[in-house]
């Protein structure tokens, strides 16, 4: 076959470094968008901060009629609108944004950085003078160690993992979980329920009330509590009724989950909202912080000196012009996509602001994406790590979006709706007697709303609801 020139026409997609930049710009938090511009504004000279940039109509707002759905048809009054909030929410929340991340970055760095389970574990590990072999196992143990702080993997197929790098066996490896066992938060480790209360009981001053009587329930009959009751704690352990009491007190008193602390944010931390959401007059209307639209500008100085300048100075001023000019278009790029996300996330979901979780209607990036005109993967990128201001508190735009189940009407209910139903009727059930997962689906499906057993356990550990024989109270 002899070679042989052709040519060809085809249309493909190409991203410019503009686009780049706006598709990097458009997924950054309000925080690292700040720390961006900050390091654009250290290293172009033609970009500075300026104190009141016009921005146009990028941080204007935006009004909607009253969204929220109605019990009826009758026309509502306007919601009054407390003096010193709302109705001054676009200038008081623009100053405080502003002020609020420039005081306190740093704290929201750590919140960004706060160590997980799995690092403040391996931190004690390496700092508990761990042979090279039992650190490697320990490294291993911990890996398996899951949110809640449990290690419900077997220690046979966990160990196998290592082969042939390290040949242990189950005995060889307990030292080193019992170690483990022993680091903070008290009572990780354990293998199921009665081994965590037991750790954290052991951890108790030894004249502890109850301590004693606590450790026989929690090591033998923590799964018959409920049927034993009083009565049969004292009778099976033989104790007086107030020990018992003392035990159960105690019992009640420990963390089933010492785990769960680690990963969520610390006290003091918080998030930067990149817009207001605020209702007035029955008219619900957005607005951009200050922090989704950095004051920067070109200076116009070395804008004209680039005429009277050198070829290469010239050239230098240039690249930094089209540099700047690209940021600036990429930011007013991203505060005009973040606005009109925020437009139709309030327009889809103004039942959720006026009423709670209940009302979230579902909703998915499709939804919003065919609705603006947009990629599902730009809908994505613009509320991934995206806070709004509302009468609610602060709200990540990920909480606006829920997927939906049929409902035996005809018509369609969120996930979220369904948790907070669950998240109810598991706070109004009798503690002696709690809801199965096969009642509560019983419970929704009378309801009109049919969720299978397998869909209502999901939800219940999202929710980090025990499950019911978890959930006993006795005495």
């Amino acid at each position: 076959m002899k070679p042989h020139l052709s040519a060809t026409t085809q249309q493909q997609l190409v991203l410019t470094p503009q686009l780049r930049q706006a598709i990097h710009l458009l997924q950054l938090s309000t925080a690292e968008l700040e720390a961006e511009v900050a390091e654009a504004v250290a290293s172009n000279p033609l970009l500075d901060w300026v104190e009141d940039a016009d921005h146009g109509n990028a941080t204007g707002d935006a009004e909607f009629s009253a969204a929220a759905p109605a019990a009826s048809s009758e026309p509502q009054e306007p919601q009054q609108v407390p003096e010193d909030s709302w109705e001054s929410a676009p200038d008081t929340w623009a100053e405080q944004a502003g002020s609020h991340s420039a005081r306190n970055n740093d704290d929201f760095e750590h919140s960004e950085d706060a160590d997980s389970l799995h690092d403040h574990l391996l931190w004690q590990l390496h700092l508990g003078h761990f042979s090279p072999r039992d650190t490697r196992i320990g490294i291993a143990l911990i890996d398996a160690i899951d949110d809640d702080g449990y290690l419900r993997e077997d220690l046979g197929d966990l160990l196998s993992s290592l082969r042939p790098e390290i040949d242990t066996r189950v005995e060889d490896a307990l030292p080193v979980l019992h170690r483990i066992q022993q680091f903070d938060p008290v009572g990780v480790g354990a293998r199921d329920l009665g081994e965590c209360l037991s750790l954290q009981l052991r951890a108790l001053p030894a004249d502890t009330v109850g301590r004693t009587v606590a450790l026989q329930l929690a090591a033998d009959s923590l799964q018959r509590l409920p049927k034993l009751g009083i009565a049969g704690i004292c009778q099976e352990v033989g104790c007086s009724q107030e020990q018992a009491q003392a035990a159960v007190d105690l019992l009640r008193s420990l963390n089933p989950r010492p785990g769960a602390q680690y990963g969520a944010l610390p006290n003091g931390s918080y998030v930067i909202p990149d817009c207001v959401i605020w209702r007035q007059q029955g008219l619900w209307h957005v607005a951009l912080g200050a922090g989704a639209m950095p004051k920067v500008a070109i200076q116009r100085d070395y804008q004209q000196m680039i005429r009277h300048a050198g070829s290469a100075d010239a050239d230098y001023l240039r690249g930094h012009l089209q540099e700047a000019r690209w940021l600036l278009k990429g930011l007013e790029s991203r505060a005009d996509t973040l606005q009109r996300v925020v437009r139709c996330l309030v327009a889809e979901q103004a039942g959720f602001l006026e009423f709670g979780p209940q009302a979230l209607r579902p909703l998915t990036l499709r939804n919003v994406a065919d609705t603006l005109g947009l990629h599902e993967s730009t809908i994505s990128r613009a509320v991934a790590r995206k806070y709004v201001r509302t009468p609610r508190g602060t709200l990540a735009l990920r909480d606006f979006f829920a997927s939906g189940i049929d409902t035996d009407a005809g018509g369609s209910t969120s996930s979220t709706a369904i948790q907070d139903r669950i998240r109810q009727l598991v706070a109004a059930e009798n503690p002696r007697k709690p809801l199965s997962d096969a009642r509560l689906a019983d419970t929704l499906k009378a309801e009109g709303v049919p969720v299978a057993r397998r869909t209502i356990a999901k939800y219940r550990e999202a929710l980090q609801i025990p499950a019911s024989h978890e959930r006993v109270r006795i005495g």
